[in-house]
């Protein structure tokens, strides 16, 4: 049931990321919160886990809709964070805490700085970590549908982008 979340949560962060920023933070958060649990609190029944990802969550949107700002730097810090502690497992690395506490500085500034273009890419990289993450994160092919997944959620939301400023326009 977790996996189908995580890939569902993926699928739909590739897609919509950059549209649903509030979906972005949520779903950000709710990934953040589970691993938070499960590395902090150890082996607890699953529905604690759940909840503590989901309260995350639902604090990350309730921020995202009522005070984009602060939401956009938490966002990012989680999302950056996220990613680092992603790729430093997937590389085979014992992430410690400043590779968290530098990604997600990285991710805060970047999208704060470069929104719409920082949210297409962390939420591609997110969604593709989530998917990954789902599928198992040390099988073979892991690196290369990584990659895959990550180009194909920034063209498909870049093209979202392009359109929505022709509209504008």
């Amino acid at each position: 049931m977790v996996n189908v979340v995580m890939a569902v949560s993926g699928v739909v962060l590739l897609v919509l990321g950059w549209k649903l920023f509030w979906l972005f933070v949520g779903v950000v958060g709710f990934a953040a919160g589970l691993q938070a649990a499960q590395l902090y609190f150890g082996p607890h029944p699953f529905w604690v886990l759940w909840a503590v990802g989901l309260v995350c969550g639902i604090i990350g949107a309730v921020l995202a809709l009522f005070f984009q700002k602060l939401a956009i730097g938490i966002g990012g810090f989680v999302a950056g964070s996220t990613i680092a502690l992603h790729l430093s497992l997937m590389m085979g690395y014992d992430p410690g805490a400043l590779v968290a506490l530098i990604g997600g500085i990285l991710g805060a500034v970047a999208l704060y700085l470069l929104f719409d273009w920082a949210l297409i890419i962390l939420s591609s990289v997110a969604g593709a970590a989530l998917i990954i993450e789902a599928l198992g994160r040390h099988a073979p092919y892991a690196p290369v549908l990584s990659a895959v997944l990550v180009a194909a959620g920034v063209i498909f939301q870049a093209r979202l982008l392009m359109v929505s400023r022709k509209g504008e326009s």
